[in-house]
């Protein structure tokens, strides 16, 4: 692709290095933003450095927030002794917009993956397990996607807090097998949820 304009590449170029979006997309996108008026491509720069330099996450479940406790662990009305556990802040949003679940949710940060270099100490894994035995916790829900990495990840948990008094139990596999939580439907996500089966008789069925 040829360019009469540095600027204009190296605007494509950084662009482009976004997740799904290639030349061509990013091409139309800057050609975009250089008709628009510069008020509208100042905003959004700011947006995004607001975004980079001020978002945080939540001190209790990790999830994106703007203040040290987000707003779903800071709301009375969620069942706080109900935990979900997901593996990225995309299945909290997913999850969310089923309008079920009225627990709280923990954030993992990514699956068990030796083959990527990623283990147990990567993953916000020792502050679930201080809350599960520090905190009154009825039940802790694992919901992440149905890979390898995904059981891994939850027969990993499974073995830390299997004789503490707390029930552990899995999404129903309506999400087909494979499947990432981020992209199932919000109806097969929320019944999901609704069908969980104890986490034990998930594994026997492995």
């Amino acid at each position: 692709m040829e360019f009469s304009s540095k600027l204009l590449e190296n605007a494509v170029n950084e662009i482009a290095m976004l997740p799904g979006i290639g030349k061509r997309t990013a091409l139309r996108l800057v050609l975009h933003l250089l008709k628009q008026p510069s008020e509208q491509t100042l905003h959004l720069t700011e947006a995004l450095l607001r975004m980079r330099n001020e978002i945080i996450y939540c001190k209790s479940c990790h999830n994106i927030s703007d203040v040290e406790i987000c707003e779903i662990c800071n709301n009375e009305t969620r069942d706080k002794r109900i935990i979900c556990v997901v593996e990225d802040v995309r299945d909290v949003m997913a999850i969310e917009n089923t309008n079920i679940f009225k627990g709280v949710y923990h954030v993992l940060g990514g699956k068990i993956s030796p083959i990527d270099g990623i283990g147990p100490s990567q993953l916000n894994i020792a502050s679930l397990i201080d809350k599960v035995k520090n905190e009154l916790v009825d039940e802790l829900i694992f919901a992440l996607s149905s890979t390898m990495e995904g059981d891994t990840t939850n027969f990993y948990i499974y073995k830390q807090i299997k004789e503490l008094n707390v029930k552990i139990s899995t999404i129903a596999r309506g999400i087909s097998v494979g499947d990432e939580l981020e992209y199932a439907d919000e109806v097969t996500l929320g019944r999901s949820l609704m069908h969980r089966i104890p986490f034990e008789s998930s594994i026997k069925s492995m």
